[in-house]
């Protein structure tokens, strides 16, 4: 989860660029080049990342600032300061973060997942996909 890896075969990244790479930060893979997992699974799959980094920032932001503000003794601005800076540089971190532990929550680990790589199904195949209703 932590290494942002694909959930099924956790061999393949899930995004082409590095965490800290700020080129095309939030472009994320359609699918796993090692075992063809959908990371798309439906529209708007996403949004409960949103819940799990808004829980993780918040809570990260609040331990970073007593810590400085009452162990370290430092004025509230500094801290606050302090935080808005390593919250800028760990922002893409955090945003990749959030959906692989997402991902991670909705999709099983497969130990053969490489050995039996998921069929692609193309829109309008739905009687493949599905079974056939004769």
């Amino acid at each position: 989860m932590f290494y942002i890896k694909c959930p099924r075969c956790h061999e393949a990244d899930l995004f082409d660029t590095g965490s800290f790479s700020f080129k095309q930060p939030f472009d994320m893979k359609e699918r796993c080049d090692a075992c063809n997992e959908d990371f798309f699974p439906e529209p708007g799959f996403y949004y409960g990342a949103m819940f799990i980094s808004y829980i993780f920032t918040a809570f990260f932001s609040i331990l970073f600032v007593m810590f400085f503000h009452w162990v370290l003794d430092w004025s509230t601005m500094v801290s606050f300061a302090l935080l808005i800076g390593v919250l800028a540089v760990f922002f893409v971190y955090f945003f990749r973060l959030a959906r692989s532990v997402w991902i991670n929550i909705n999709v099983k680990y497969e130990a053969d997942a490489v050995a039996n790589p998921r069929q692609v199904v193309s829109q309008g195949t739905e009687s493949s996909r599905f079974g056939s209703k004769t």
